[in-house]
Protein backbone atom coordinates (compact mmCIF):
# COMPACT_ATOMS: atom_id res chain seq x y z
CA UNK A 1 0.00 0.00 0.00
CA UNK A 2 2.95 1.99 0.60
CA UNK A 3 4.72 1.60 -2.72
CA UNK A 4 1.42 2.34 -3.81
CA UNK A 5 0.69 5.80 -2.34
CA UNK A 6 4.27 6.53 -3.19
CA UNK A 7 3.97 6.02 -6.88
CA UNK A 8 0.44 7.52 -7.74
CA UNK A 9 1.73 10.81 -5.90
CA UNK A 10 4.90 10.98 -8.02
CA UNK A 11 2.86 9.88 -11.02
CA UNK A 12 0.61 12.81 -10.72
CA UNK A 13 3.47 14.88 -10.30
CA UNK A 14 5.03 13.82 -13.43
CA UNK A 15 2.00 14.73 -15.02
CA UNK A 16 1.58 17.92 -13.81
CA UNK A 17 4.55 19.69 -13.95
CA UNK A 18 5.57 21.02 -17.20
CA UNK A 19 7.91 19.54 -19.84
CA UNK A 20 11.42 19.77 -19.44
CA UNK A 21 13.38 20.56 -22.76
CA UNK A 22 16.17 18.21 -22.28
CA UNK A 23 15.20 14.45 -21.31
CA UNK A 24 18.74 11.98 -20.89
CA UNK A 25 18.41 8.67 -19.61
CA UNK A 26 21.47 6.22 -18.44
CA UNK A 27 21.80 2.45 -16.98
CA UNK A 28 24.65 0.46 -16.29
CA UNK A 29 24.51 -2.98 -17.50
CA UNK A 30 25.69 -6.03 -15.20
CA UNK A 31 26.97 -8.91 -18.08
CA UNK A 32 28.88 -11.81 -17.03
CA UNK A 33 32.27 -12.27 -15.80
CA UNK A 34 32.36 -8.67 -14.61
CA UNK A 35 31.63 -7.05 -17.73
CA UNK A 36 29.78 -3.60 -17.13
CA UNK A 37 28.87 -1.63 -19.53
CA UNK A 38 26.84 1.98 -19.33
CA UNK A 39 25.08 3.46 -21.88
CA UNK A 40 23.29 6.91 -22.11
CA UNK A 41 20.97 9.18 -24.17
CA UNK A 42 21.65 12.99 -24.49
CA UNK A 43 18.14 14.33 -25.46
CA UNK A 44 18.13 18.00 -26.16
CA UNK A 45 15.60 20.48 -27.98
CA UNK A 46 18.15 21.84 -30.65
CA UNK A 47 18.86 19.78 -33.79
CA UNK A 48 23.12 20.52 -33.01
CA UNK A 49 24.75 21.04 -29.79
CA UNK A 50 28.51 21.17 -31.32
CA UNK A 51 29.40 17.64 -30.21
CA UNK A 52 33.18 16.22 -30.37
CA UNK A 53 34.68 13.53 -28.92
CA UNK A 54 38.31 15.08 -26.76
CA UNK A 55 41.15 13.24 -25.92
CA UNK A 56 42.84 14.29 -22.56
CA UNK A 57 46.19 12.58 -21.21
CA UNK A 58 47.17 12.95 -17.67
CA UNK A 59 49.52 15.41 -16.54
CA UNK A 60 47.05 18.40 -17.66
CA UNK A 61 46.73 21.47 -15.87
CA UNK A 62 43.48 22.73 -15.62
CA UNK A 63 40.89 25.25 -14.27
CA UNK A 64 37.18 26.07 -13.46
CA UNK A 65 37.45 29.14 -15.56
CA UNK A 66 35.56 30.56 -12.95
CA UNK A 67 36.42 34.40 -10.45
CA UNK A 68 37.65 32.14 -8.39
CA UNK A 69 39.18 28.97 -9.49
CA UNK A 70 39.05 25.93 -8.29
CA UNK A 71 42.44 24.22 -10.14
CA UNK A 72 43.85 20.71 -10.17
CA UNK A 73 46.16 18.50 -12.30
CA UNK A 74 44.59 15.24 -14.40
CA UNK A 75 45.79 11.70 -12.87
CA UNK A 76 43.75 10.09 -15.25
CA UNK A 77 43.46 10.35 -19.23
CA UNK A 78 39.56 10.41 -20.42
CA UNK A 79 37.82 10.20 -23.74
CA UNK A 80 34.60 12.58 -23.13
CA UNK A 81 31.76 13.79 -25.86
CA UNK A 82 31.70 17.84 -25.13
CA UNK A 83 28.74 20.24 -25.90
CA UNK A 84 29.08 23.77 -27.06
CA UNK A 85 33.17 23.37 -26.84
CA UNK A 86 32.35 24.42 -23.40
CA UNK A 87 31.08 21.72 -21.34
CA UNK A 88 31.95 17.91 -20.79
CA UNK A 89 28.37 15.82 -20.77
CA UNK A 90 30.19 12.54 -20.90
CA UNK A 91 33.16 10.15 -21.04
CA UNK A 92 35.10 7.39 -19.72
CA UNK A 93 38.68 7.40 -18.32
CA UNK A 94 41.63 4.79 -18.90
CA UNK A 95 40.60 3.33 -15.46
CA UNK A 96 36.94 2.27 -16.65
CA UNK A 97 35.48 5.47 -14.31
CA UNK A 98 32.32 6.98 -16.64
CA UNK A 99 30.63 9.94 -15.72
CA UNK A 100 27.11 11.41 -17.16
CA UNK A 101 25.73 14.91 -16.91
CA UNK A 102 22.21 14.22 -17.28
CA UNK A 103 19.45 17.35 -16.71
CA UNK A 104 17.67 18.29 -13.36
CA UNK A 105 15.47 21.01 -13.31
CA UNK A 106 15.13 20.75 -9.44
CA UNK A 107 18.98 21.15 -8.84
CA UNK A 108 19.50 24.31 -6.51
CA UNK A 109 22.73 24.74 -5.49
CA UNK A 110 24.92 26.36 -2.78
CA UNK A 111 24.53 30.11 -3.19
CA UNK A 112 27.41 32.74 -2.32
CA UNK A 113 28.10 34.02 0.48
CA UNK A 114 30.56 36.32 2.28
CA UNK A 115 32.06 33.83 5.18
CA UNK A 116 31.69 31.03 1.96
CA UNK A 117 35.98 31.16 0.79
CA UNK A 118 35.97 28.04 -1.58
CA UNK A 119 37.03 28.34 -4.71
CA UNK A 120 33.91 27.57 -7.40
CA UNK A 121 33.63 24.69 -10.08
CA UNK A 122 31.14 25.54 -12.92
CA UNK A 123 29.28 21.96 -13.50
CA UNK A 124 30.26 22.01 -17.08
CA UNK A 125 33.37 20.85 -15.70
CA UNK A 126 32.08 18.60 -13.39
CA UNK A 127 32.14 15.11 -15.51
CA UNK A 128 35.74 16.57 -16.55
CA UNK A 129 36.61 16.80 -13.25
CA UNK A 130 35.73 13.57 -11.95
CA UNK A 131 37.30 11.90 -14.59
CA UNK A 132 40.74 13.09 -14.44
CA UNK A 133 40.90 12.55 -10.26
CA UNK A 134 39.38 9.41 -9.85
CA UNK A 135 39.49 5.44 -10.47
CA UNK A 136 36.53 4.53 -8.87
CA UNK A 137 32.81 5.39 -7.36
CA UNK A 138 33.97 4.79 -3.92
CA UNK A 139 36.87 7.21 -4.54
CA UNK A 140 35.26 9.80 -5.95
CA UNK A 141 32.54 9.95 -3.26
CA UNK A 142 34.83 10.00 -0.65
CA UNK A 143 36.11 12.89 -1.96
CA UNK A 144 33.24 14.72 -3.23
CA UNK A 145 31.33 14.26 0.13
CA UNK A 146 34.20 17.24 1.27
CA UNK A 147 32.40 19.50 -0.77
CA UNK A 148 36.34 21.16 -1.48
CA UNK A 149 35.07 23.51 -3.73
CA UNK A 150 31.40 25.18 -4.60
CA UNK A 151 29.24 24.09 -7.45
CA UNK A 152 27.90 27.05 -9.52
CA UNK A 153 25.45 26.62 -12.66
CA UNK A 154 25.40 27.49 -15.93
CA UNK A 155 23.17 28.83 -18.32
CA UNK A 156 23.16 26.71 -22.05
CA UNK A 157 23.32 29.35 -24.78
CA UNK A 158 20.27 28.28 -25.82
CA UNK A 159 19.23 30.45 -22.84
CA UNK A 160 18.19 27.20 -21.21
CA UNK A 161 19.25 26.69 -17.18
CA UNK A 162 22.65 24.47 -17.01
CA UNK A 163 20.59 22.55 -13.81
CA UNK A 164 22.14 18.99 -14.08
CA UNK A 165 23.00 15.95 -11.62
CA UNK A 166 25.71 13.70 -12.02
CA UNK A 167 25.74 9.77 -12.49
CA UNK A 168 29.04 8.25 -12.08
CA UNK A 169 30.05 4.30 -12.49
CA UNK A 170 33.37 2.71 -12.19
CA UNK A 171 34.27 -1.03 -13.93
CA UNK A 172 32.73 -3.31 -10.90
CA UNK A 173 29.59 -1.88 -11.42
CA UNK A 174 29.71 0.56 -8.32
CA UNK A 175 27.37 3.43 -8.89
CA UNK A 176 26.57 7.09 -7.30
CA UNK A 177 24.23 9.88 -8.37
CA UNK A 178 25.14 13.32 -7.11
CA UNK A 179 22.16 15.87 -6.64
CA UNK A 180 22.17 19.60 -5.16
CA UNK A 181 18.72 19.71 -3.38
CA UNK A 182 18.13 22.98 -2.01
CA UNK A 183 21.54 24.36 -1.68
CA UNK A 184 22.84 20.85 -0.42
CA UNK A 185 25.19 18.04 -2.18
CA UNK A 186 22.86 14.92 -1.46
CA UNK A 187 24.65 10.95 -2.74
CA UNK A 188 23.02 8.00 -3.74
CA UNK A 189 25.74 5.28 -3.71
CA UNK A 190 25.63 1.44 -4.52
CA UNK A 191 25.55 -0.68 -7.08
CA UNK A 192 21.86 -1.21 -7.11
CA UNK A 193 21.34 2.37 -8.52
CA UNK A 194 21.63 1.54 -11.79
CA UNK A 195 19.37 3.86 -13.52
CA UNK A 196 18.68 7.67 -14.13
CA UNK A 197 16.81 9.82 -16.14
CA UNK A 198 15.57 12.90 -15.02
CA UNK A 199 12.76 14.69 -12.97
CA UNK A 200 11.60 14.55 -10.26
CA UNK A 201 14.91 13.92 -7.88
CA UNK A 202 16.33 10.20 -7.35
CA UNK A 203 14.44 9.78 -3.81
CA UNK A 204 11.34 10.23 -5.69
CA UNK A 205 11.95 7.99 -8.46
CA UNK A 206 13.10 5.16 -6.43
CA UNK A 207 9.55 3.65 -5.34
CA UNK A 208 9.25 3.06 -8.98
CA UNK A 209 11.40 0.40 -8.56
CA UNK A 210 9.59 -1.22 -6.31
CA UNK A 211 6.38 -0.89 -7.71
CA UNK A 212 6.99 -1.79 -11.28
CA UNK A 213 8.54 -5.22 -9.43
CA UNK A 214 5.13 -5.87 -7.96
CA UNK A 215 3.09 -4.98 -11.07
CA UNK A 216 5.77 -7.34 -13.77
CA UNK A 217 7.17 -5.60 -16.16
CA UNK A 218 6.54 -8.19 -18.45
CA UNK A 219 2.50 -7.33 -18.01
CA UNK A 220 2.95 -3.98 -18.85
CA UNK A 221 5.50 -0.66 -18.86
CA UNK A 222 4.44 2.72 -19.39
CA UNK A 223 5.39 4.13 -22.52
CA UNK A 224 5.65 7.40 -23.18
CA UNK A 225 8.58 10.10 -23.13
CA UNK A 226 8.37 10.98 -19.65
CA UNK A 227 11.75 10.97 -17.69
CA UNK A 228 9.39 8.56 -15.04
CA UNK A 229 8.26 6.53 -17.43
CA UNK A 230 11.47 5.98 -19.07
CA UNK A 231 13.22 5.14 -15.59
CA UNK A 232 10.46 2.46 -15.07
CA UNK A 233 11.33 1.17 -18.45
CA UNK A 234 15.06 1.45 -18.11
CA UNK A 235 14.95 -0.50 -14.59
CA UNK A 236 12.95 -3.12 -15.90
CA UNK A 237 15.20 -4.03 -18.78
CA UNK A 238 18.59 -3.57 -17.85
CA UNK A 239 18.34 -6.70 -15.37
CA UNK A 240 15.46 -8.57 -18.01
CA UNK A 241 17.49 -8.32 -21.01
CA UNK A 242 20.26 -10.74 -21.71
CA UNK A 243 23.07 -11.00 -19.18
CA UNK A 244 26.84 -12.03 -21.38
CA UNK A 245 30.04 -11.85 -21.04
CA UNK A 246 30.90 -11.07 -25.10
CA UNK A 247 31.74 -7.71 -25.00
CA UNK A 248 30.24 -7.57 -28.53
CA UNK A 249 26.42 -8.85 -27.15
CA UNK A 250 26.67 -6.96 -23.92
CA UNK A 251 27.54 -3.51 -25.72
CA UNK A 252 24.58 -4.28 -27.95
CA UNK A 253 22.30 -5.28 -25.90
CA UNK A 254 22.94 -1.50 -24.12
CA UNK A 255 22.58 0.23 -27.30
CA UNK A 256 19.20 -1.67 -27.75
CA UNK A 257 18.25 -0.49 -24.00
CA UNK A 258 19.31 2.83 -24.53
CA UNK A 259 17.44 3.25 -27.80
CA UNK A 260 14.69 2.15 -26.05
CA UNK A 261 14.09 4.95 -23.90
CA UNK A 262 15.26 7.05 -26.86
CA UNK A 263 12.61 9.96 -28.16
CA UNK A 264 11.89 9.69 -31.62
CA UNK A 265 13.18 12.62 -34.16
CA UNK A 266 10.75 15.41 -34.41
CA UNK A 267 8.18 14.16 -31.89
CA UNK A 268 5.58 16.75 -31.38
CA UNK A 269 2.97 16.92 -28.85
CA UNK A 270 0.34 19.84 -28.49
CA UNK A 271 0.79 22.37 -26.11
CA UNK A 272 4.14 20.34 -25.12
CA UNK A 273 6.43 22.52 -27.15
CA UNK A 274 9.89 21.09 -25.48
CA UNK A 275 9.87 17.39 -25.78
CA UNK A 276 13.16 16.76 -26.55
CA UNK A 277 14.52 14.60 -29.61
CA UNK A 278 17.88 11.98 -28.98
CA UNK A 279 20.81 14.01 -30.52
CA UNK A 280 23.30 10.80 -29.46
CA UNK A 281 24.38 7.77 -27.29
CA UNK A 282 27.41 6.78 -25.79
CA UNK A 283 27.79 3.38 -24.74
CA UNK A 284 30.63 2.49 -22.60
CA UNK A 285 32.25 -1.19 -21.83
CA UNK A 286 34.12 -0.65 -18.53
CA UNK A 287 35.52 -4.05 -18.59
CA UNK A 288 36.92 -3.81 -21.99
CA UNK A 289 37.88 0.62 -22.03
CA UNK A 290 36.19 0.92 -25.50
CA UNK A 291 34.29 3.86 -25.56
CA UNK A 292 31.42 4.28 -28.21
CA UNK A 293 29.49 7.07 -29.54
CA UNK A 294 26.52 7.18 -32.26
CA UNK A 295 24.59 10.28 -33.17
CA UNK A 296 20.90 9.93 -33.96
CA UNK A 297 21.35 11.56 -37.19
CA UNK A 298 24.01 8.88 -38.76
CA UNK A 299 23.91 5.08 -39.31
CA UNK A 300 27.21 4.09 -38.01
CA UNK A 301 29.18 4.34 -34.86
CA UNK A 302 32.09 5.50 -33.54
CA UNK A 303 34.85 4.05 -30.73
CA UNK A 304 37.90 4.66 -29.58
CA UNK A 305 40.00 1.46 -27.66
CA UNK A 306 41.21 3.43 -24.41
CA UNK A 307 44.23 0.75 -24.13
CA UNK A 308 45.42 2.03 -27.72
CA UNK A 309 45.24 5.74 -27.14
CA UNK A 310 48.09 8.00 -25.95
CA UNK A 311 47.44 9.21 -22.17
CA UNK A 312 50.90 9.96 -21.12
CA UNK A 313 51.84 13.40 -19.92
CA UNK A 314 52.95 15.90 -22.62
CA UNK A 315 51.32 14.17 -24.97
CA UNK A 316 48.39 16.80 -25.31
CA UNK A 317 44.74 17.19 -26.03
CA UNK A 318 43.31 15.99 -29.22
CA UNK A 319 39.95 16.25 -30.65
CA UNK A 320 37.98 14.24 -32.79
CA UNK A 321 35.75 16.52 -34.74
CA UNK A 322 32.31 15.46 -34.95
CA UNK A 323 30.65 18.68 -35.62
CA UNK A 324 29.93 19.09 -39.27
CA UNK A 325 31.08 15.66 -40.32
CA UNK A 326 28.11 13.05 -40.27
CA UNK A 327 29.63 10.57 -42.16
CA UNK A 328 32.29 9.40 -39.81
CA UNK A 329 32.44 6.03 -38.89
CA UNK A 330 33.90 2.96 -37.57
CA UNK A 331 36.83 2.80 -35.18
CA UNK A 332 38.11 6.24 -34.80
CA UNK A 333 41.19 4.97 -32.13
CA UNK A 334 44.18 6.55 -34.28
CA UNK A 335 42.22 9.98 -35.46
CA UNK A 336 42.27 12.35 -33.16
CA UNK A 337 44.15 15.57 -33.98
CA UNK A 338 46.10 17.71 -31.43
CA UNK A 339 43.81 21.13 -30.97
CA UNK A 340 43.73 23.90 -28.26
CA UNK A 341 42.02 23.19 -25.56
CA UNK A 342 38.24 25.01 -24.60
CA UNK A 343 37.39 27.19 -21.58
CA UNK A 344 34.80 25.78 -19.53
CA UNK A 345 31.57 27.27 -19.75
CA UNK A 346 30.81 29.86 -16.74
CA UNK A 347 27.96 31.52 -15.04
CA UNK A 348 28.14 35.21 -14.77
CA UNK A 349 29.44 35.90 -11.41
Amino acid sequence: MKTRVAFMALLSTSVLAPEISEACSRAVYFGKEGQTVTGRTMDWFVSDMDTNLWLYPRGLERTSNTKTPFTWKSKYGSVVTTIYEGAAADGMNEEGLVANLLYLAESKYPAASADDERPTLPNSAWVQYVLDSYATTAEAVEALRKEEFRMVPIQAPTGEPGTVHLSISDASGDSAIFEYIDGKLTIHHGKQYQVMTNSPTFDRQLPLVDYWKEIGGSTFLPGTNRATDRFARLSYYVNEAKQTADPREAVATVFSLMRNVSVPIGIKIPGKPNIADTLWLTVSDQKNKVYYYQSTNSPSIVWAKMGELDFNEGSGARKLQLDGNPDVAGNQTGNFKPSEIFKFMTPKE
